[in-house]
């Protein structure tokens, strides 16, 4: 999982690399000359409270940054950028310094430049000028430290590709997102609510701080989004008419150019839709590089639907005769569902698992409530309830999500889980009360804390501190393998006694002694392996030929 965000990371900082090769786009800015360009004045009133006017950013209680900003596009752009900006040249610090660890060869580099230059030499022309715009102000509060790679808007505006980029030149996904939405016979009261989990995973630092957005445009609807600094594109949202976007990566061919990233297409869904005809009405008139299902739920329609998009074609499907709908990260629509590719996701990946997890959940929870919908998304099980060891991929909670995220659209509220993961307090808004009743910067917490869903009791487990310091290790056996250190027998008795279902602690072992020629070592640890819920059939497939190799060895 890890290798795969890695793999996004690298591909991501060697197109910003490239980005500057091409003339047109190292020299472009966006048109600014509609809009406010005053510098905007930043009271810090400690180090985590800063006012400007109405605009406001502050950390709540529970560990959350809640940002409030309106205006033009430019004038949020440069607000956030003016409010954010220690933490925005902090982020951006800890996204670099990650991926240069794995930067490869300089020969390795000097291939992918000369792709990446002609691969992503229209993108800018593929992004909203109001939001370039927005993505010029923040990235003047991105400071020069980086300016070696990319200049600060064309930086910060390739960043917000950086999904795709990963995604389309090795065909990736954003991890295993999984999200579901009930509605009618399915709730408590009969309207609409949604549930996800964004299983996005650079490293724990990078989802320290992430912000609860509030975005007032000058234009358009207000609306809320989770998010990290620098990043204005939408991977979670609602507005103030009920209307929510959230993605799960899929599977579909791949275009020859960079086209519009899916969180710009998502966030232009959340401003400009009030109902799914408008929201289908602008996903048609983008064209985008990634293959992506974009669930969005409605309050005027009191139900939810997926936009399944690929570079190539565009489907919507509804869940037929149905209350719910469940998204995890392969197609269902009739344009897409017999593609080769999206076969083979369902066939290799552990999206279907999860995909019937959540129908299995969602069966033994006739009727669900914003307090179920966060149990749903907190469940480390598997099918039937089998254990899947801690951080196994195919659990909806796979102890690694940047956030979890409920909405109740009809009533406007949100419910963000603080950290870690989303195992913290999941913290309640209400959008009515935020955007309606706002006449200043307000520097108390916005939530509703009445409303809030408590910590997951997991937290004060001995199993969480054991998968902590699981985690750990696992990095330190990594970097053994990768060196072909020694490892000390206990230091591995340790490493799968910290997580003993989870069947990676017995492939790994496996992998050193295989290492180590000691053959019939790793045969009992790869065996071990089999016994436990794989994550995929590849990986299944990999074991399996391991031990063929140790069979034809020890003949």
């Amino acid at each position: 999982m890890k290798s795969r965000i890695l793999s996004i990371l690298f591909i991501t900082f060697l197109a910003l690399l490239t980005s500057c090769g091409t003339s047109k786009s190292k020299n472009h800015k966006p048109d600014l000359s509609a809009y406010n360009a005053d510098v905007p004045v930043v009271k810090k009133l400690s180090d985590s409270v800063f006012v400007s006017g109405k605009n406001s950013f502050f950390k709540n209680k529970q560990g959350l940054w809640e940002l409030y900003a309106e205006g033009d596009p430019l004038q949020i752009g440069l607000t956030t950028g003016a409010l954010t900006d220690s933490l925005l040249q902090k982020q951006q610090r800890i996204f670099f310094s990650k991926i240069t660890d794995f930067i490869p060869s300089k020969f390795q580099q000097k291939i992918l430049r000369k792709f990446l230059i002609w691969y992503n030499r229209k993108l800018y022309l593929n992004v909203p000028n109001e939001y370039q715009a927005e993505i010029y102000g923040v990235s003047q509060y991105t400071g020069h430290e980086f300016d070696n790679i990319a200049p600060q808007f064309q930086r910060n505006l390739y960043l917000h590709g950086a999904h795709d980029i990963g995604h389309a030149m090795q065909d990736l996904a954003l991890v295993g997102c999984s999200s579901f939405a009930v509605w009618n016979e399915k709730t408590e009261d009969g309207n609409l609510l949604l549930g996800r989990n964004l299983d996005f995973y650079v490293n724990d630092e990078f989802a320290e701080n992430k912000i609860v957005a509030f975005i007032n445009p000058k234009e358009g609807f207000p609306f809320m989004m989770v998010t990290w600094p620098g990043m204005i594109g939408t991977v979670s949202g609602m507005n103030l008419e009920g209307l929510t976007v959230t993605i799960n990566a899929s599977k579909s061919q791949i275009p020859l150019t960079a086209k519009t990233p899916i969180s710009i297409l998502t966030r232009e869904i959340l401003q400009h839709a009030k109902n799914l005809d408008e929201a289908i009405a602008i996903a048609k008139k983008r064209d985008v590089f990634v293959s992506e299902s974009i669930m969005v739920g409605s309050a005027h329609d009191n139900k939810a639907i997926l936009i399944e998009v690929s570079p190539e074609k565009m489907d919507v499907y509804e869940a037929p005769n149905s209350s719910e709908l469940i998204c995890s990260n392969h197609f269902q629509g009739e344009v897409f569902k017999d593609d080769k590719r999206n076969q083979e996701q369902i066939l290799n990946s552990h999206s279907e698992y999860r995909f019937e997890r959540m129908q299995e959940l969602l069966n033994e929870n006739p009727k669900v409530n914003p307090k179920i919908a966060s149990e749903i998304l907190r469940n480390k099980e598997g099918l039937k309830n089998i254990a899947l060891g801690y951080g196994n991929e195919k659990a909806l909670n796979q102890l690694l999500a940047h956030h979890g995220i409920i909405f109740k659209p009809k009533e406007k509220l949100v419910w963000v889980s603080a950290n870690p993961y989303q195992l913290g307090e999941f913290v309640c808004y209400d959008l009515n009360s935020i955007f309606k009743n706002r006449t200043e910067a307000q520097i108390n917490s916005l939530e509703i804390e009445n409303l809030n869903i408590p910590k997951d009791p997991f937290l004060k487990t001995e199993m969480f501190q054991n998968f902590k310091k699981f985690k750990t290790v696992n990095q330190e056996i990594d970097d053994s393998l990768n060196k072909k250190e020694k490892i000390a027998p206990e230091k591995l008795l340790q490493y799968q006694s910290l997580n003993p279902e989870y069947w990676v602690v017995y492939y790994k072992t496996g992998l050193y002694f295989y290492q180590q020629k000691d053959f019939a070592a790793a045969k009992v640890n790869f065996e071990k392996a089999l016994t436990k819920e794989i994550t995929t059939a590849p990986e299944k497939a990999a074991i399996e030929k391991y031990l063929e190799k140790i069979k034809r060895k020890l003949q």
